[in-house]
């Protein structure tokens, strides 16, 4: 088909004008900005860190089974957790324990203790009840779960 077969469009699309060298979609920093907006922006920051301190921090928390073991058979166990439990800090909470036997007639003692992260360092626990030398061979953490 030839081109002065087609039949001849009166509607023109409108002249594409130089405009869009004018507008800069992506914020240029070549560009002067405008103190208003500017100032508006550094307010709206403000609000939004005000707020944002104001707001409740959640407490972190873990839940802790700890296995301490004694020495030998010999050693008095009801004495080692009154020791252990002797322990008081801010952010922690001791817990239910059990006597679980190890074999050869050595039990060890298996306890339940929540802590505050930011507060509590688990290396730090078990150094202190480490210090017990009477009672406390070593101490293993046996479980550890965020709340």
């Amino acid at each position: 088909m030839a081109s002065a077969d087609l039949p001849k469009d009166t509607t023109k699309a409108p002249v594409a004008s130089n405009d869009s060298d004018k507008e800069d979609l992506f914020g240029s920093d070549s560009e002067e900005e405008n103190p208003e907006e500017v100032k508006a922006r550094e307010e709206r920051l403000a609000a939004y860190r005000e707020k944002k301190a104001a707001k409740p921090k959640t407490i972190a928390k873990t839940v802790v089974i700890m296995d301490i073991k004694p020495w030998d058979d010999e050693t008095d166990m009801v004495e080692l957790e009154s020791s252990v439990r002797g322990i008081e800090k801010d952010g922690l909470v001791w817990g239910a324990s059990e006597l679980v036997a190890i074999g050869f007639g050595i039990k060890k003692l298996q306890i339940n203790l929540v802590i505050e992260d930011e507060k509590i360092s688990l290396t730090d626990l078990q150094d202190e009840i480490q210090e017990f030398e009477d009672y406390v061979q070593s101490t293993d953490i046996a479980t550890m779960q965020k709340l």
